[in-house]
């Protein structure tokens, strides 16, 4: 019997802590709508950052590259994360554990050496760069 009496009162204490949380929402969203600006024009709906009046369209046409490396970095970061993973249970794991690690850091090794291999991490244009590598001979 006081299983289900204590179990009752954490319920009723996440009842409540719920429906504290609901109203305070309620509340701070009502308070902005009614306080809040309601002012319109021209300046108004101008983006102002760090004190820097905007200059030109902010629709800019970015290289594939940035795209590519903003996914390498993606991936080898959330990579980073398992390995880190590893590395807090590596006495748990044992021999198998660092077996596995290493065939893990292999393929990865091995997919960048791939990805520098067909030139996605290069950014110069194969002309630009034949050019330079003209220039330092």
């Amino acid at each position: 019997m006081p299983d289900v009496v204590t179990t009752m009162s954490h319920n009723w204490a996440f009842a409540v802590f719920l429906l504290g949380v609901c109203g305070l929402i309620a509340f701070m969203l009502g308070l902005s709508s009614l306080l809040g600006s309601k002012a319109w024009g021209r300046s108004k709906n101008e983006p102002f950052e760090s004190g820097m009046l905007p200059t030109g369209s902010a629709r800019l046409r970015l290289s594939a590259k940035f795209y590519l490396v903003a996914m390498l970095f993606v991936i080898f970061d959330v990579e980073a994360l398992y390995l880190f993973a590893w590395s807090v249970s590596v006495r748990e794991s044992g021999w198998p554990g660092l077996i596995e690690a290493t065939v893990f850091i292999a393929i990865l090794l091995a997919g960048l050496v791939y990805l520098w291999r067909i030139g996605a991490l290069d950014w110069a244009p194969e002309g630009r760069r034949n050019r330079q590598a003209k220039l330092k001979q």
